[in-house]
């Protein structure tokens, strides 16, 4: 079943598991504004603005994080494993290992 915009713009961050404080500061901080808008990006791509944005490399954890957030973002009824950004960190870690 398909999620349309108006359901998608009455989430907030904060109904995203893995979405804390510190990863919505994040969220600000490049510009994005509500979970419709995070639906529409990138991970790798927020990653790498926001390391760029604070001149530091983040931690890799982070991007796992942004998976997560974008995953829910795009599907409310994401299965409930595939919302923690643990999950992705395994994903992230054996793509690695395949380099």
């Amino acid at each position: 079943m398909k999620v349309n915009e108006q359901q998608m713009k009455e989430r907030q961050f904060q109904d995203l598991v893995s979405v804390g404080p510190a990863i919505e500061r994040d969220f600000e901080l490049m510009g994005i504004r509500g979970v419709a808008q995070l639906a529409k990006q990138n991970p790798k791509k927020m990653y790498e603005k926001l390391c760029r944005l604070t001149g530091k490399r983040q931690d890799p954890c982070v991007l796992d994080t942004f998976e997560a957030a974008v995953a829910q973002a795009v599907n409310p009824r994401l299965p409930a494993e595939k919302c923690q950004w643990w999950y992705w960190s395994r994903i992230r870690k054996a793509r690695d290992e395949q380099k």
